[in-house]
């Protein structure tokens, strides 16, 4: 195991340079010029040529790529075009409440998801079967910021029972996890489903029914397990997808996090900001993705990595 956690590692590296090669280059695609914005709609020409010497953005793009990376593996991300600090002290501000959210929206959506998934497979074609699915399927296809926007305008405007943005105590996590997690519950939810459904009919299935143990221990003990496989790629998957695709959901609450910070670096044109989220966001990815091949192995013994 040991081994291949490494083999995935080294693995990795290709892929998070590639990564950060192509968002490097196409932040430089968009229009703007960051020199221009630090010196100013005033600014002379020559000025904004010094800004931008000073930038390393006169010199050929490889080797402003082999510049950044290079700090960036001292943990150097450059300074804010906009507000001067250091990018790695705003990335770290940021980080810790995108983590939190999106690890909240998670939890929302694997316990409503799996909930409604067992429901859904253990009485198949009925009328709960049908209702649990088209509230899947109304959770899917809703955008993230009008769900947003009604649920605070439910509970926070007419009822007021939430706050409606900011950050603080639970109470102000409650909403944005909700909108984060819902679209996530969906998808599991279906494929709980499918999963289960799937287990159900298996022989070995068949065979606990056949002597005799109550339908409860035939779903908890053997079923449930074996069905958490397809289930537990579908959560890593939208762990990364959490952790990268707040974007709408901490502008809607306006929660600060990196999602936010994206955003402001893109309308900014504040390259550094925009390199290092993206970089960030990506590496998340990567551990994500072997932490679910990780658990393959915890959840079924049958696996094995060589």
């Amino acid at each position: 195991m040991w081994a291949y956690i490494v083999k995935r590692l080294l693995l990795a590296i290709p892929v998070i340079l590639g990564v950060a090669f192509m968002v490097f280059a196409m932040v430089r695609l968009v229009p703007g010029d960051p020199a221009r914005i630090i010196a100013g709609e005033a600014a002379t020409q020559e000025i904004i040529e010094g800004i931008r010497k000073d930038m390393g953005l006169d010199r050929p793009l490889l080797k402003q790529f082999a510049t950044f990376m290079g700090n960036a593996l001292r943990g150097d991300f450059g300074r804010s075009v906009r507000s001067k600090a250091p990018v790695a002290g705003e990335v770290a501000a940021r980080l810790p409440n995108t983590v939190r959210l999106a690890t909240a929206g998670l939890f929302v959506a694997i316990v409503v998801g799996v909930s409604a998934g067992i429901i859904s497979a253990i009485r198949p074609y009925s009328w709960m079967d049908t209702v649990v699915m088209l509230i899947a399927l109304a959770g899917l296809s809703m955008p993230v910021f009008w769900s947003g926007l009604m649920l605070i305008l439910i509970f926070a405007v007419w009822l007021g029972w939430l706050p409606a943005v900011g950050t603080g105590g639970m109470a102000h996590l409650v909403l944005p996890a909700v909108t984060l997690g819902m679209s996530t519950a969906a998808i599991i939810a279906r494929m709980s489903r499918s999963s289960m459904l799937e287990v159900l009919r298996s022989d070995y299935i068949r065979t606990a029914r056949a002597k005799g143990l109550a339908e409860a221990a035939v779903v908890n003990r053997h079923a449930f397990r074996n069905a958490l496989i397809p289930v537990i790629t579908v959560v890593g998957l939208q762990m990364g997808t959490l952790l990268s695709g707040a974007v709408l959901t901490e502008t809607v609450f306006a929660w600060p996090g990196i999602g936010r910070l994206l955003v402001e670096g893109i309308l900014s044109r504040d390259y550094p900001i925009v390199q290092a989220s993206v970089l960030v966001v990506a590496m998340a990815f990567v551990l994500v993705n072997l932490m679910v091949d990780v658990l393959y192995a915890v959840v079924d013994p049958r696996i094995h990595y060589d």
